[in-house]
Formats: C-alpha cells, structure tokens, sequence
C-alpha cells in the first residue's frame, strides 16, 4: 500500500475528512497601517493558519497578480477605496464567495458581488471658524460657492479618495451638475491640490485655507494624538458632517476579496469571514480610526465618540465604483488635478 492510500485510509477511518488541511495563507495588501498586524495575528491564534503578508501600492500588487496569473500564489487582495476595489474587479481577479456569514453580517449596500467592505470612513468638511462660517459649509456643493473664491485646499483630484467622492456626486446630482461643481471648486482654491488629507486639515488651521475635504480618520488621529503640535491643529478647526439634510455624508471603504486562482479557497473564505467578526471589526475601529462596517459592533474610540453619530450616504458601493471613471473624466475637463 503506498503511502498516499494509507494515509487516505486513515482519514477516513477516524472521520477526519472534514479537517481544514491549509496551514497557510497568502494575503496581498495595500493597507499600510500598523495596527493591522494585530488584526492578522490575531487570525493565526484562532485558526492556526499562517499568514504571509506581501504589501505593496495597489497598482504594483494589481500588476504582480496579473504576472503570475493561474501560478499566483495570492489567496487574497485587500485595499482601500471603492475606486481600488473597482479596478480590482474590472480586471477580472476576484472569485465570487458565497457566504451566509458575510451576508447576514456586512450590510448589502457595503458588498459588491466579488468584494466585501470591512470599514468605513466619512469625507467631512474640516474649517476655520476665524475665516469661514459654519453655515457656508454644511454640503459638498457649497465648495463650489463662489463666495468661498480663495478659501479651499483639497489634495489632487485625481487621488482615489476625491474620485469617489466625485462618483457619489454624479449618482446623486448627475453628471452635468458636478462638472460644474468641479469647475467651482477649481476657482475657489486657495493653492493648487498638494499633500495628503493631513497636510489639508493642517493648512487648515495654519490660515493658508478656510476650508478643506479629508477623510474622518486623519482627523480622529490627530485628534487622538497626544502630541502638542496635533493638539494645537485640532483646537483651531471644526469639522463638519456634510449633506446631513440631504443624501447623507459620503462615505467610503477598506475592503478585500479572494482571488480567483487562489490556492487555498477555504482558508481564505475563513478569512474573509473573520475580518467580518466582532473582534476584527473592533480593531478597525479602534486601532485605525474606523468605523465598523458591522453596525452592531460597538465603537470604543475617543475621537470618533466626540465626532459623533452622522447621517451616512447608503448609495451603493458597487454603483459608486461603476462611476469612477467618469468622475476622473469630470475632473480632467474641469481642470481638478
């Protein structure tokens, strides 16, 4: 008997046919923030199953699965922003998963057929109550309002996070409309678009601007941060909650799939599923600045309990992706780089 076959009968003589034999697991990521390294090992403590994480910017990981193709040995691909996720899918990289935990706990207008969100932030207005008044800033649309000439920083238009924004905006107002609140918000800016969400709310309270778009969890880690310099930031801004009488504030995502060559599908539908538990979903929350795209997970963070509770866009996330393009398209046109 060869040594295969007596293995084979072994198994199935204890009734071990149902053992989950992968012992590791390939996980392509364009997260880079470290408290996900908790997250991660945390997966190995419950399962045993090893994780070896490659990290890189999506396009270079984009380009590496593309490579190596039915050889890839990556199981899984997380990312940030819709529009990633979008492009992600288009090339055809994702292996639909089906799963009745993911469903029942991440809600429908988070999932896409092939991907599934894990956290969300909100883009929020942050100004400068010495330059600007509050009421000049309560929607998306007012950043176009001439009266604000000279008032805004945002970083490039074409970054993946203003892209998205801009796709919400043409779901919800059409295209025409947000070209011309492209165009707006060209001719109100303070500088051209530089820097990061961080360097905006920065300039913000420098007085270099009087209002600014960032994401809700650079705000909440400079809110968090013990350092002085951060402190004095945060002490001269106020944020605001966007569209609130409207469709709600625009949100957008981290998310992940499984990739269609996957060498270890089990495993990685495990994983999926995981990154959907109560315990992973609090580290997104309260080690990144998150919020939980699980809504009964319960958010124990600071800054976010002092931003609190907002009325969230619930467009799709599969239809925002869809308009990305178009929206990068807008903002070429309007001159928004």
């Amino acid at each position: 008997m060869s040594k295969k076959v007596l293995i084979a009968s072994i198994i199935a003589a204890f009734g071990l046919t149902g053992i989950v034999t992968a012992a590791e697991l390939n996980v392509y990521s364009a997260r880079h923030y470290q408290t996900d390294e908790e997250l991660y090992g945390n997966f190995t403590k419950q399962t045993g199953i090893k994780i070896n994480r490659i990290e890189a910017k999506e396009d270079e990981l984009l380009e590496r699965i593309r490579n190596e193709g039915a050889n890839s040995p990556a199981d899984i691909f997380v990312t940030v922003d819709a529009s990633r996720l979008a492009k992600a899918d288009e090339l055809g990289i994702f292996r639909p998963v089906k799963s009745a935990a993911l469903e029942a706990r991440i809600p429908a207008h988070l999932r896409a057929p092939n991907w599934f969100s894990y956290s969300t932030r909100a883009r929020v207005i942050v100004y400068n109550p010495d330059m600007v008044k509050a009421e000049q800033v309560q929607t998306y649309e007012q950043l176009a309002d001439p009266a604000l000439k000279g008032q805004v920083c945002t970083r490039s238009g074409s970054h993946p996070y203003n892209l998205s924004l801009g796709a919400a905006m043409i779901k919800h107002n059409g295209a025409e409309a947000t070209e011309n609140w492209a165009r707006g918000i060209v001719a109100n800016f303070a500088r051209a678009p530089k820097g990061g969400d961080t360097d905006q709310i920065r300039a913000v309270a420098a007085g270099e601007c009087g209002v600014a778009i960032a994401n809700s969890y650079y705000l909440a880690r400079l809110m968090n941060s013990d350092k002085r310099e951060d402190q004095a930031v945060v002490a001269k801004i106020k944020a605001v909650w966007p569209n609130q009488a409207t469709w709600g504030t625009h949100i957008n995502v981290s998310g992940a799939g499984m990739l269609e060559h996957s060498p270890n599908k089990e495993a990685a539908v495990k994983f999926l599923e995981y990154l959907a538990s109560d315990q992973a979903q609090e580290y997104f929350a309260n080690g990144n600045n998150e919020w939980p795209a699980v809504p009964s997970v319960k958010v124990d963070n600071p800054a976010l309990k002092k931003l609190g509770e907002f009325k969230a866009d619930t467009l799709p996330i599969g239809e925002l992706a869809d308009t990305v393009a178009e929206a990068q398209r807008i903002f070429d046109r309007a001159g928004y780089r």
